[in-house]
């Protein structure tokens, strides 16, 4: 999804959950991937740092979500996975962004990721309120007291400003975007499909390994 396109429907969460964002291109572009003018930090030393970034309220990050989470199950040990919710400076986003958060800190990503996005593209939970949060993750089996902590964390600010840096290091103009090694990005709209995305992504990650980055 588109990260204009995103913002101009966000008059309500209803509405940006319900918006299909431009179609995936049906072929790929001249090249699936473009490399960054500027190498982005990263904080996985040692590995190569692959960076997923997404919202919950984009169709197409739910429709890549089953392909990502099979890809992970054979993610090689020098390679660090971290998913970067889309923030863009706006603030049902930024919400939706401390949910994804509590839930990674509560380490409940298996059972629950995959179910925010029917809750919010399907079901209309208002989960970019706190209330809305709370009442759904009591539904969920697990321990509504200690998630809402997490959710409410010391530090979770430090977290929301640190995603918003990072897409803007990356000059994210839409997802599901994939970034690999703080050099290259990829995505569907350059690969035509979600599938090849994760073959360009297993490419790029090869060519870190054979051209280490500098400094």
């Amino acid at each position: 999804m588109n990260r204009r396109i995103a913002l101009k429907q966000l008059a309500g969460l209803a509405v940006l959950a319900g918006a299909a964002g431009p179609v995936v291109a049906q072929r790929a572009a001249a090249a699936p991937f473009v490399e960054l003018d500027t190498v982005v930090a990263t904080d996985s030393k040692g590995k190569v740092e692959v960076i997923e970034f997404f919202h919950y309220g984009c169709p197409h990050c739910r429709a890549f979500d089953p392909l990502l989470e099979s890809w992970l199950k054979r993610l090689p040990t020098d390679v660090a996975f971290l998913r970067v919710p889309a923030i863009w400076g706006n603030a049902q986003l930024g919400k939706l962004a401390q949910l994804y958060y509590a839930i990674e800190l509560s380490g409940k990503v298996e059972p629950l990721h995959g179910k925010v996005f029917v809750a919010v593209q399907d079901d209309k939970v208002p989960l970019h309120t706190e209330e809305g949060v709370r009442e759904w993750v009591a539904k969920q089996g697990v321990d509504t007291k200690a998630f809402m902590d997490a959710y409410k964390s010391f530090g979770m600010q430090a977290l929301l400003k640190q995603a918003d840096q990072r897409a803007r290091d990356y000059k994210i103009q839409g997802v599901p975007t994939m970034a690999v090694d703080g050099r290259f990005l990829t995505s569907a709209s350059m690969t035509g499909s979600h599938e090849a995305t994760l073959k360009v992504v297993d490419d790029l990650i090869a060519r870190a390994r054979s051209q280490p980055r500098r400094g």
